[in-house]
């Protein structure tokens, strides 16, 4: 299966991701190997969260004799609904893992009401 996407005629790969809800929280997980921070961009914008990176090509003095990693700019977009609190969204790159915690609105969430 090729995992790549084409967009503006610059090719993507498309991370592999989990999504997992507990109570309040939304937390995406993406597998980014390679990945600093700096070569991340995560935005929301309307109802899209995108997250795109880039590993850069690793330079080394002389010649290669095997170079089974290359350079790869990274995309994915997911459409997140008005449940999604997009003022309060937490990311964290961790042994290639970039974590996204969304919390969900208050208002949003599930209650009860009590019948009179």
């Amino acid at each position: 299966m090729d995992n790549r996407t084409t967009v503006e005629n610059r090719r993507y790969s498309v991370p592999a991701c989990s999504i997992s809800e507990d109570g309040g929280t939304v937390t995406v997980r993406l597998e980014l190997p390679g990945v600093t921070k700096e070569g991340l961009e995560v935005r929301i914008e309307g109802n899209e969260l995108s997250v795109s990176g880039e590993r850069r090509r690793i330079e080394a003095a002389g010649t290669f004799l095997v170079r089974e990693r290359r350079a790869e700019a990274y995309r994915k977009i997911f459409t997140i609904d008005d449940s999604i609190d997009r003022e309060n969204v937490e990311a964290n790159l961790s042994d290639g893992i970039l974590s996204l915690v969304l919390r969900i609105r208050e208002a949003a969430k599930p209650r009860r009401i009590e019948i009179a």
